[in-house]
């Protein structure tokens, strides 16, 4: 394995996990902080998240066309999630809020978009399996990130330090990261071509794929934004339910060197499994009461969805080619956004009705079960590239 591309993989890992890790995924355990110092409630919540989420949509339809080099756009990420975290600590009011996550989630599009696509692509000079272990880890940065921010979270919450205080912290460690990073990136993705990616041909393979893996933003966001809350619910002790996180970050950050040694197993096969075992986890908090159900439900969920993040790349640029790779990826991610976006204005709905997490998690279960069954058609032969 070259030193350069071990380097590059690094570099990708500490940007998904700022990008991902903190810009995305920070808000989960905070959560639960800010309900109980009574600065939202779960309503409040959803749309918070669904303003990140709706960045992420407008993130990953302007990565289709932004005329910026990788470097550029991954730079320009990492500091908009930084500054936009910390500013969650330092404001107040809703309106404010809605604001700063909704700048986190256009900027934590970006870098998932471009450093995928560019990773993945300089990876392809290595041997299958070098580039097999490479993306693994690549993708657990987004795990590692997750568990850092849980961990910080969990000792926050012991120590009864505000959430605000929690926002600033993790917007300085953002900062901190990209910093450390900034230089090594402009070194190894300087020279890389920038502009708008190749137009790719629509055919039934490239909805399909979109459509599965917004499926999937709809399936796994219930957990991975109320997991905390619905811990807290079920033990409001925080030296239970604030580790309920942890466990998610810890699961994802080793799912993708697991499934890096996959025996041969197609990503789009690995896809299957994945959507297969992530409703299992979407659903076992209802059939297993307290904390038990919500122990299970991250290990099955964190388990799979970087798993599932990382096959459904590896299937894009297969299908979508070099050429065409960085436009499908970002087409799926505007799909993945669409579905996250659903997700918890869903829970906001019926949490207001009084109905509770359960409907909303059956509809995740079914919307992931039905999505591994359109995956499970043959897979197609890949455009040219």
């Amino acid at each position: 394995m070259t030193t350069r591309s071990m380097d590059i993989a690094v570099a990708g890992f500490a940007a998904l996990a700022v990008a991902m890790g903190i810009g995305r995924f920070a808000f989960t355990p905070i959560l639960p902080m800010m309900q109980a110092e009574g600065a939202l409630d779960v309503t409040q919540g959803g749309w918070l998240a669904s303003a990140n989420y709706v960045g992420y949509l407008v993130g990953g339809l302007s990565a289709m066309r932004l005329s910026l080099s990788p470097r550029g756009a991954i730079r320009t990420g990492l500091a908009a999630v930084g500054i936009s975290t910390l500013a969650m600590g330092i404001t107040h009011g809703m309106a404010t809020w809605l604001l700063l996550r909704a700048v986190a989630g256009v900027a934590s599009a970006w870098v998932l978009v471009f450093a995928s696509a560019w990773c993945l692509e300089q990876f392809q000079s290595t041997s299958p399996s070098r580039a097999a272990r490479l993306g693994a880890t690549l993708f657990s940065g987004i795990g590692a990130g997750i568990m850092l921010a849980g961990s910080a979270c969990a000792l926050f919450m012991v120590a009864r330090i505000p959430a605000a205080d929690a926002w600033i912290a993790l917007g300085l460690l953002s900062l901190a990261v990209a910093a450390l990073t900034w230089n090594r990136l402009g070194d190894l993705a300087g020279t890389a071509p920038g502009g708008a990616p190749d137009a790719t041909a629509w055919n039934a393979p490239a909805v399909l794929l979109a459509a599965c893996y917004g499926a999937f933003g709809f399936g796994y966001i219930i957990p991975a934004t109320f997991l905390s809350a619905m811990a807290r619910d079920a033990f409001p002790d925080p030296l239970v339910y604030g580790w309920s996180w942890l466990v998610f970050g810890a699961a994802a950050a080793a799912s993708t060197f697991t499934a890096a040694w996959r025996g041969g197993l197609s990503p789009r096969r690995l896809w299957v499994g994945g959507h297969l075992a992530m409703a299992a986890g979407v659903t076992i908090p209802i059939l297993v009461p307290g904390i038990a159900g919500i122990v299970a439900s991250a290990l099955l969920v964190g388990g799979t969805f970087m798993v599932v993040t990382m096959a459904g790349m590896q299937e894009a640029r297969r299908i979508a080619g070099s050429r065409g790779a960085r436009r499908l990826i970002a087409t799926m991610t505007s799909a993945f956004a669409l579905g996250q976006i659903a997700g918890p204005l869903a829970v906001s709905f019926l949490a207001a009705r009084g109905r509770g997490f359960a409907p909303a998690l059956v509809l995740a279960g079914a919307a992931l079960v039905a999505s591994a069954l359109a995956l499970a058609i043959p897979s197609p032969k890949p455009w040219s590239s």
